[in-house]
């Protein structure tokens, strides 16, 4: 699941979060944790402009440093990054901060990876926006090298040159998985040919089968044998019968029935589902989460 609190875009977040401690997020956080979530996340936009701030918010936490502090509060749930837009940052500065992450919590990063949507923030950062694409293509490229298992990691690109700076310390994977967010035919031709997994962003149900079917014959034509990991952003949820309204898209009722409708994810192709939670309080989303895990979870497979 992504973290609540960490950012508050209308589209999603709940009110009581504008007032939420960070006490209230390690509490969510462990919550996860203990009760077996495989990964959490946190977004990443440095500045939000005028234009854009009443419907995104300017609350926004930094991920790496949000999920390194939340790193020594778990033990076993992974740490992703969705989406860190690393084509803001040089891929040597990207790869010091998410190698520190992967080596203080023990190897539970995973790198996701999106290409932004905001001109304003490349702007001031003097990136140039509409080459956004090609630039975060090779930023995968050499963040691959960068998070690789040599001290003195080497790439020559056409943007982002590296070679004989040394850094320690290294992740703690020998691997460290990139996934690549995102809908858009670019980025599922970029999760097809460079990642290890994608992750859609908005697909509805009726349309993830055909961009699942794209991302695999993608994949088979750049031969590409090694398995990617396919994800998906569920409904919203709320298990049982609500006593307040939660919108006529979130699905409620009964955990088998949840799960039931959860299972069309696997059939059509889906590895993992990324969930989120209706609530009007930090108990009752651990509530929420705790119920999940008990009672829908373990159907989900079967």
């Amino acid at each position: 699941m992504q973290l609540p609190i960490q950012s508050q875009s209308t589209l999603y977040a709940e009110p009581w979060e504008a007032q939420a401690s960070v006490d209230d997020l390690v509490e969510i956080t462990r919550t996860a944790d203990h009760s077996g979530f495989a990964y959490l996340a946190s977004c990443d936009h440095v500045a939000i402009p005028h234009r854009l701030a009443e419907a995104m918010s300017t609350t926004w936490y930094d991920p790496v440093a949000t999920l390194s502090f939340l790193a020594a509060a778990t033990e076993n749930v992974r740490l992703l990054s969705h989406v860190a837009i690393v084509g803001l940052r040089h891929p040597l500065l990207s790869a010091k901060q998410y190698a520190t992450l992967d080596h203080l919590s023990g190897g539970r990063l995973i790198l996701g990876v999106g290409a932004g949507h905001v001109p304003e923030e490349f702007e001031a950062l003097g990136v140039d926006f509409t080459r956004r694409g090609p630039v975060l293509d090779e930023a995968v490229d050499a963040l691959k090298a960068a998070l690789g298992p040599e001290e003195y990691p080497e790439h020559h690109g056409k943007r982002f040159e590296f070679s004989g700076l040394g850094q320690l310390p290294r992740p703690a994977q020998t691997h460290v998985p990139i996934w690549v967010g995102g809908s858009s035919p670019a980025a599922v031709r970029r999760a097809a040919t460079r990642a290890d997994g994608w992750l859609p962003q908005g697909d509805p149900r009726d349309k993830l089968p055909a961009q699942i079917a794209r991302l695999r014959r993608l994949r088979e034509e750049a031969g590409i044998a090694d398995p990617i990991v396919v994800g998906a952003i569920t409904e919203a949820l709320y298990i049982g019968e609500p006593g307040w309204s939660v919108g006529r898209r979130t699905l409620t009722g009964k955990p088998q029935a949840l799960a039931e409708s959860l299972r069309e994810y696997g059939a059509m192709g889906v590895d993992q589902i990324q969930v989120r939670f209706r609530s009007r309080s930090r108990t009752e989303l651990t509530d929420q989460m705790r119920a999940f895990a008990t009672d829908v979870a373990p159907h989900l497979n079967d």
